[in-house]
């Protein structure tokens, strides 16, 4: 991951968020955690709205099994911000999103990271296939070449 700040240009898929008045630690900012919040946030609406994953029904969920975040600025409320989805890697059961936090129309990110989703059954939660249709719309978004494609 590069330590310095990412650019907008680098993402695919963006979610305007608005900082809420609860989000604010006591320093005055955003908690860290709030920012893991928005990771998972913006992942999982790439998935509904991209791939047409019913995340309520679907009999495969997206479970996180690992998330990291380099913060450069403080964001605090009441201000708006976006986040910006791109896919860093895609494996037969697994996805690697790369996620940058941006105020506002500007194109610095304050913060960026990844998050990893491993594609698990409902029931069991064993790892399973990425279905079809989300692996489509994962691709579109994806940083390089797509690693380790199921074999047919």
């Amino acid at each position: 991951m590069p330590s310095q700040p990412t650019s907008a240009k680098d993402y695919r898929f963006f979610t305007p968020i608005t900082t809420r008045w609860n989000d604010n630690d006591v320093y005055g900012h955003v908690n860290n955690v709030t920012f893991y919040s928005w990771f998972d946030t913006a992942a999982n609406l790439y998935l509904i709205a991209r791939a047409g994953h019913d995340i309520g029904r679907s009999p495969v969920i997206a479970v996180v099994v690992a998330s990291m975040c380099d913060y450069h600025a403080p964001v605090s409320y009441p201000e708006r911000i976006r986040v910006g989805v791109r896919v860093d890697k895609v494996g037969n059961r697994s996805v690697i999103w790369g996620i940058g936090i941006f105020r506002e129309k500007h194109d610095a990110a304050v913060a960026h990271g990844t998050l990893a989703h491993c594609f698990v059954d409902r029931a069991t939660r064993e790892p399973v296939a990425i279905p079809a249709a989300v692996r489509e719309a994962l691709e579109k978004i994806a940083e390089s070449p797509v690693a380790d494609r199921p074999k047919k």
